[in-house]
């Protein structure tokens, strides 16, 4: 516990203040106590859940001191276990409002996730009068697809399909592609367990093979980029799964007939 305390400080501590941190140690307390009693599926502490969606929220969407203390109380309000106004009170009324709005998000439950998947994105923007309620609930999502092992079949088929359908295409429109492209594949893992394990076999059959051909593919952009001057970074990486599924079912192909398994980022450095 203690070392999951100081890591999210670690992760925080260039994006807080010293009464950010304050607020993050008094949330902290407070969670620990209200959740002493809960475990995961896992059977680890509830307490570990609240910590990680707040790193996440800080190590890979970028958010703040506020979005962290929001994170750690996002599941208090639909618990019943802080109401509102003592959260309004005990922080501040912009931390409560996120919470709020989360709370309100956690309420939705779409019988019929495919059809209704527009409609309930709608909903969910609609619900968020701040744009952090999203960004929390999407590392919220995240974080519980990342443990999602330890759930119960039914569950896990639940939360893929609707992580597929309504979290990822927000993720999407948000910008957020990184973030969007594990939860695709996370999804998929559940959804589509057969092909997806047979995908990630072939990649990591052909990882040597690919990342040569990478290496060599960027070698003479890298030496034009330099020749003009450009202050540049290139990166190869692999593609997703759930891209590479998604264009064998799109082609009627197998995996060795998609040839663009890898895609190339070059970000020029403007002054």
């Amino acid at each position: 516990m203690l070392n999951r305390y100081r890591g999210l400080l670690r992760s925080c501590r260039n994006r807080v203040t010293r009464d950010d941190v304050k607020q993050i140690s008094k949330a902290i307390k407070e969670v620990t106590k209200l959740y002493a009693d809960r475990r995961t599926a896992a059977g680890n502490p509830y307490v570990y859940h609240l910590i990680d969606v707040a790193r996440i929220c800080v190590e890979e969407i970028g958010l703040g001191g506020t979005s962290v203390v929001a994170a750690l109380l996002h599941d208090t309000i639909t618990d019943k276990l802080l109401s509102l106004t003592e959260i309004e009170k005990r922080y501040s009324p912009t931390i409560a409002v996120i919470v709020e709005g989360l709370s309100k998000i956690t309420s939705l439950d779409p019988k019929d996730t495919n059809k209704q998947a527009e409609h309930f994105r709608e909903l969910i923007l609609t619900l968020s009068t701040d744009a952090r309620v999203i960004l929390i609930k999407l590392a919220d999502r995240l974080e519980e697809m990342r443990s999602l092992s330890a759930m119960p079949s039914d569950i896990r088929l639940k939360l893929s399909w609707e992580t597929y359908h309504l979290y990822a295409p927000l993720a999407h429109r948000l910008g957020l592609y990184r973030l969007k492209s594990e939860l695709e594949d996370l999804a998929m893992k559940y959804t589509n367990g057969e092909e997806y394990r047979m995908i990630l076999r072939k990649l990591k059959n052909t990882t040597t093979r690919r990342n040569k051909f990478i290496r060599e593919f960027m070698l003479p952009i890298e030496g034009e980029l330099s020749r003009r001057g450009f202050d540049f970074e290139i990166k190869g990486r692999p593609k997703t799964v759930f891209s590479i599924w998604k264009k064998m079912q799109k082609k009627g192909v197998g995996f060795d007939e998609v040839y663009d398994v890898f895609a190339i980022r070059v970000v020029l450095k403007l002054s």
